[in-house]
């Protein structure tokens, strides 16, 4: 039987390069696209898949959001994270939500191929950067950092703030509205014990979140 494998992402051209990476590789690949929650939440009904590998940044809905709905119906599949997000960013979150893997799209196509070889044989795939995350909240469990209180959504507005985003870019890639991210904001300030963004960029970089 072919490997069946769901590429969800909003953009055509990441979904055409990890087809290029992938397909030499694997023996009888066949691949689904998709480009937002509903349609990974539509396919994943309609049919079975060994691999799903999923970018966090979807219109509308987020991939957490995919993760959320993969876990709470209990279908067994697989979800590998491939996002712009650095390790140290998002990838606990990822793990945290159902992800059996996460990966930068920063990463070689090398580490790809390993990263889906590895979960299409019933493994999780953890790159050294995550192991060694994992190892310092292991240590650090009693510890939570004011960061780590925030929804993944707030968590995702707070990392584009801290890049540099505007307003509006950051509504445009979460696909919400600016008053939307206004009110993120507002939540990350006020959670985190903050006044300003550059109380937020000065945070970030000191616990290497940017």
């Amino acid at each position: 039987m072919p490997i069946r494998i769901l590429l969800a992402d909003d953009h055509a051209a990441i979904r055409s390069g990890i087809k290029n990476i992938l397909t030499p590789s694997l023996d009888q690949v066949e691949y689904d696209e998709v480009s937002s929650v509903a349609e990974i939440l539509n396919r994943i009904n309609a049919a079975e898949y060994d691999l799903v590998i999923l970018d966090i940044n979807l219109p509308g809905r987020s991939g957490f959001d995919a993760l959320q709905q993969i876990r709470d119906e209990g279908v067994a599949v697989p979800v590998l994270v491939f996002s712009f997000y650095g390790e140290a960013q998002i990838a606990l979150r990822a793990l945290k939500s159902g992800a059996a893997g996460y990966l930068s799209k920063s990463a070689s196509d090398k580490e790809l191929l390993k990263a889906v070889q590895q979960l299409l044989n019933g493994k999780k795939y953890v790159s050294p950067e995550v192991s060694d995350l994992l190892l310092d909240q292991l240590e650090n469990t009693l510890n939570k950092k004011p960061h780590e209180l925030l929804s993944n959504r707030e968590y995702q507005a707070l990392v584009l703030l801290c890049s540099g985003k505007r307003l509006t870019e950051i509504a445009e890639i979460l696909s919400v509205s600016v008053s939307t991210v206004s009110t993120y904001r507002a939540r990350i300030l006020d959670k985190m014990n903050l006044k300003s963004n550059a109380d937020l960029i000065f945070y970030a970089m000191e616990n290497k979140l940017i």
